[in-house]
């Protein structure tokens, strides 16, 4: 296990009625923005509870913040703070409301263009603070430092990471969450699931909390998962669910290990060029991806398929394609599918992608950094 240093101070109230809880985490002098998408929160009630709760406050809100959030519309969330002096944000809704909120609120002090966080990796020195009211989990953007933006003009999708960016703290009612289509179900518990195996799938460390714990959320997660599809409004379902999302990315599983994050980066390059979910492009490549570097990952795709699927008779490489294949099955169990043919992508593009993930610093990705786009493209190919 390598050094580490684990911080992590978000605040996070969880629970049945938990909304009301943000009039004592905001200060009363505040001028707040609500931040949130496309409206479902006002249909669900979600947002009666959070005006309720800042009932007497200045408030404003901006809507409209896409599911793969983009500069432009951001952007003007950033001209409306400063016009109006906003010194608070509260991010309503799921991942993409998150991570567009973290941009605005680094983007707001920031000396030049506020680009250059994401494309030249500015240095964030200071943003204004963030609350959360989750309503969809997937992402575990309200317990970490990450964000992910798209800029439509140049069909780019870049992350960037900043300490000054953790939300203060981040309410988790599962009660928010028996509103979603069973299309959001199925992405946030895929988008979760590969989360952890991004931290988790690569090789041994001798950390073996970090290891138990990271099979305890995907044991939860293939558990859980379809009940949360077949049963939409069992609270107990949900809670688990809730909460194995955002431990799934708070930080606690990845310390003192190797990570990989190349599902991810070609997944980001697929939205770019075809606007699939994120989740639905990392299903896509994550069997793919165990297939083509199944060799580099054999003792941890041997221990993965023991530990979570159950798979002990055997040869290695039954067990492991087995762990494969069970991988890929839950993934359609989600109703989330696994090739490209099945979102009628018949010509996905892929030197286009490829030439853009190179842009974008994927020339050598991967825990060992021996993915290029060659083998990038050999998993493309196969997710064919």
């Amino acid at each position: 296990m390598d050094n580490f240093t684990f911080h992590n101070p978000v605040r996070v109230i969880f629970g049945e009625g938990q909304i009301k809880a943000i009039a004592a985490e905001i200060p009363a002098s505040a001028k707040v923005l609500i931040t949130y998408g496309g409206g479902s929160v006002f249909k669900n009630g979600v947002m009666d509870q959070v005006d309720a709760a800042l009932a007497g406050r200045t408030v404003t809100k901006f809507g409209g913040i896409e599911p793969n959030p983009t500069y432009e519309t951001l952007m003007k969330a950033v001209a409306l703070i400063r016009e109006q002096g906003i010194d608070y944000l509260l991010a309503v809704g799921g991942g993409s409301v998150l991570d567009g909120t973290k941009f605005i609120a680094a983007a707001v002090p920031f000396k030049g263009e506020p680009w250059d966080i994401l494309s030249k990796g500015a240095a964030v020195e200071s943003a204004l603070p963030i609350g959360a009211v989750l309503t969809l989990p997937a992402t575990g953007s309200e317990s970490n430092t990450a964000a992910v933006i798209s800029r439509s003009e140049t069909g780019d999708k870049l992350a960037f990471l900043s300490p000054q960016v953790f939300p203060r703290f981040a309410v988790l009612d599962p009660l928010t969450t028996y509103s979603l289509p069973p299309r959001q179900v199925g992405n946030g518990v895929v988008d979760a699931f590969v989360h952890v195996m991004e931290q988790y799938m690569t090789f041994p460390a001798d950390a073996k909390i970090q290891d138990r714990f990271a099979e305890g959320i995907l044991l939860t997660l293939i558990e859980e998962g379809p009940r949360a599809l077949a049963e939409p409004q069992n609270y107990a379902v949900r809670a688990n669910v809730m909460w194995a999302a955002t431990m799934a990315l708070n930080g606690l599983i990845g310390v003192g290990v190797p990570q990989d994050w190349s599902t991810h980066a070609i997944g980001h390059e697929i939205t770019a060029r075809h606007g699939l979910d994120h989740a639905q492009t990392l299903a896509i490549v994550l069997p793919a991806m165990l297939r083509v570097r199944r060799e580099g990952k054999h003792a941890k795709l041997l221990q993965y398929a023991e530990r979570v699927w159950g798979l002990r008779d055997g040869s290695e490489d039954a067990r492991i394609d087995g762990a494969i294949e069970k991988t890929r099955a839950f993934f359609e169990s989600m109703q989330v599918k696994t090739r490209f043919a099945d979102y009628g992508i018949a010509d996905p593009a892929f030197e286009t992608m490829l030439a853009k993930l190179v842009e974008h610093g994927g020339a050598k990705l991967g825990e060992r950094g021996d993915v290029t786009p060659e083998l990038s493209r050999k998993v493309l190919e196969l997710a064919r």
